[in-house]
């Protein structure tokens, strides 16, 4: 049992074999974290699930130390600032993305690419995350929330919006020109709605693996829709790929037009995978100037632009909600069914 209830956090002691299948996360009485100097103190209200937290369970993205409480798309309110914090006042509600810390003085920080920065550090990886009712962060990275959003709406906005993002600026695309996007989960829907309204002229094709989400894809507007071995109606200028899949990205390439670029939106890729790398063949999926970039991480820049564009638009996502207690039943739920937008863990009502 627990004395003060408001201490509660779920933590990941240790990595396991098949750890989410093992019910990885244990409930347990936390002390409530107090803030440095330039950090707030925030009373958690809900916190988004994200495929991060299976990487960071299952060893593919390891914490560093442990245990350690996961969540990395929190909202909540402020409840006290440290000695040199004055951004926000008590009770702003306000969002935590991935980006936890920068050094803010590197050549990529001075860039504005505190993604890239040595020194990042992650929320709920490197240091303790959402998954608990009190959570410290530097005040620089954290975000008001618009007074437009749910608590639950704005939660998968701080990842799964946000780094769909940073991809859809990478990629280059321009007006007229076709996206492709190969998965459909939190992040993949989220694109496609940014797409529609920044690019209202192109069209946008999805490669999802169930008919259920292509029917999704669909519904909210995809002008076709199929599985990643299916050729499209005609090539890709730009394809955003969100799977852990290598496969995926041996046929996306395939799918691409001249010049055309394919930006990866994936921490990291399956090494059980990685024989389909053996199909890649330069004339067929190489040739013709096309491109691969990646998406490492996020910037403060990008959390804030989307925050902001998301709110005019506006841009909701679809969400399922989990109690706090059943955290370990969500992210089972996101390893082995198929995902229909966002999950959310809902820490106070």
């Amino acid at each position: 049992s627990f004395c003060q209830l408001d201490k509660v956090g779920l933590v990941l002691k240790r990595v396991f074999d098949l750890a989410v299948d093992s019910n990885p996360l244990e409930l347990v009485d936390m002390p409530i974290p107090v803030p440095a100097e330039n950090e707030i103190r925030i009373k958690v209200v809900c916190c988004g699930v994200c495929h991060t937290e299976l990487d960071e369970i299952e060893g593919r993205t390891s914490p560093p130390v442990y245990p350690i409480v996961p969540g990395h798309q929190v909202v909540g309110f402020v409840e006290q600032a440290g000695a040199s914090a004055t951004r926000f006042q008590k009770g702003d509600r306000v969002g935590v993305a991935w980006i936890f810390s920068a050094c803010g003085e590197c050549y990529y920080c001075r860039k504005g690419l505190e993604n890239l920065c040595p020194q990042f550090r992650a929320t709920g990886r490197d240091v303790h995350g959402g998954y608990a009712e009190y959570m410290t962060v530097p005040e620089k990275f954290a975000y008001l929330i618009p007074k437009i959003f749910s608590d639950a709406e704005a939660a998968p906005l701080l990842c799964a919006g946000a780094i769909g993002y940073r991809a859809l600026k990478l990629t280059g695309i321009m007006k007229n020109q076709l996206l492709g996007l190969t998965g459909f989960g939190a992040s993949g829907h989220l694109t496609l709605k940014m797409a529609q309204h920044l690019f209202p002229e192109s069209k946008i094709f999805v490669f999802a693996r169930s008919t259920e989400e292509q029917n999704f894809a669909r519904s909210l507007g995809a002008s076709w829709a199929g599985r990643i071995e299916d050729a499209p109606p005609c090539s890709a200028n730009a394809i955003i790929d969100s799977t852990p899949a290598w496969s995926a990205v041996v046929q996306s390439l395939r799918w691409l037009a001249p010049g055309g670029r394919l930006v990866i939106n994936a921490i990291r890729k399956e090494s059980a995978d990685q024989t389909a790398l053996l199909k890649l063949s330069y004339p067929e999926h190489l040739w013709m100037e096309k491109e691969i970039k990646s998406v490492a991480n996020i910037t403060s820049r990008d959390v804030k632009e989307f925050l902001d564009m998301a709110a005019a638009v506006p841009i909701r996502p679809a969400i399922e909600f989990y109690p706090f207690e059943q955290a370990n039943r969500a992210l089972l739920d996101l390893k082995h069914k198929h995902v229909k937008g966002a999950k959310v863990l809902i820490i106070r009502q």
